[in-house]
């Protein structure tokens, strides 16, 4: 079987900076309460940049580093709930601007979740032989559906994007995935309408049963971590880099403890960015590879949760060498 994994990484978010300091101005709230409860001390937020714009970014610096060009593209899927419009889809609009002719190309929406749904996509796109090369992004642009009048979510959200170039390799690549919905609880959080034809205030924005969505992910990150870990069987201890969904520090905290992870094999940005939905996991994988914090052979463990409610969690054995 034809090995798959991921041989090039970028990111991309906005100039614009949020900080708690500036949200104590627009609601009722602290910083104090802000990073006490979620780690975040800082998001971005997009000043006329859609969806597309970041992606495009992020993606331009995944094909470069993996040494491909736009046109070696076969695939172009753009995980994200904040397309710049129904249709067509985003990654139409981002195939175009790419220049990645021979591309085919289409959205998947699977909320913070989306990013590892779409690895799993690519990895079995390249595995069945026909696909050398797939770009996987994860893209949105949370401010243009989030009320900053609602500080039960304001606090929380900000904009990016992160893409990965996943194509065939030497190496064992992505070892197992694990994906899983309870659409049982999907409307724990949800959009109820697009802004455009919103009946009320209220429908333009997200809605989100808080209590529900953090008892929900305290549980499924720890469980989707060690499932995706026992099918690729890999021991939590031989895990070099775990780099979860960027969405509260506490969940973060439970779901390494779960895993008994040390501070030094957890990747966290969440302070910086907030929670950037599909665009998390990429954003913190590329920032980590920056940081140095990856080498050639580390056994990594990508997890999230999200809108649905949908988890996704994956194992790899890193590809790209340090630059």
């Amino acid at each position: 079987m034809t090995n798959a994994g991921i041989l090039g990484i970028g990111y991309a978010v906005p100039d614009g900076v949020l900080t708690n300091h500036d949200l104590e101005r627009m609601v009722d709230t602290s910083d104090e309460w802000i990073t006490t409860r979620t780690g975040i001390k800082e998001r971005r937020i997009a000043n006329g940049e859609t969806t597309s714009d970041l992606a495009v970014l992020a993606a331009k610096k995944a094909i470069a580093h993996a040494r491909i060009a736009p046109q070696d593209s076969d695939m172009v899927i753009v995980a994200t709930i904040t397309p710049d419009m129904a249709f067509p889809a985003t990654a139409c609009l981002v195939q175009d601007r790419l220049g990645c002719t021979r591309a085919g190309a289409f959205d998947l929406s699977a909320g913070c979740s989306g990013f590892v749904y779409a690895l799993d996509v690519a990895t079995h796109m390249v595995r069945s032989g026909p696909y050398r090369h797939v770009l996987v992004i994860g893209a949105d642009t949370l401010s243009a559906i989030t009320d900053f009048s609602d500080r039960s979510t304001c606090v929380l959200f900000g904009d990016g994007a992160g893409a990965a170039v996943v194509g065939q390799t030497e190496g064992r690549g992505v070892l197992a995935t694990y994906l899983g919905a309870d659409g049982g609880q999907g409307m724990s959080l949800y959009l109820p309408r697009e802004r455009a034809e919103a009946a009320s205030h209220k429908d333009g924005f997200i809605q989100m049963a808080g209590s529900d969505v953090f008892k929900f992910a305290v549980r499924i990150m720890g469980d989707a971590a060690l499932e995706v870990l026992r099918r690729a069987a890999v021991a939590p201890e031989d895990v070099d880099l775990f780099v979860p969904h960027q969405a509260n520090i506490r969940i973060i905290d439970a779901a390494a403890k779960r895993l008994g992870l040390d501070g030094r094999k957890i990747f966290v940005n969440v302070h910086k960015y907030g929670n950037t939905s599909a665009a998390s996991i990429p954003i913190a994988l590329a920032e980590a590879y920056e940081q140095g914090r990856l080498n050639k052979g580390d056994i990594v463990t990508l997890v999230g949760f999200g809108a649905g409610l949908t988890w996704g969690a994956a194992a790899l054995e890193w590809e790209v060498p340090k630059a």
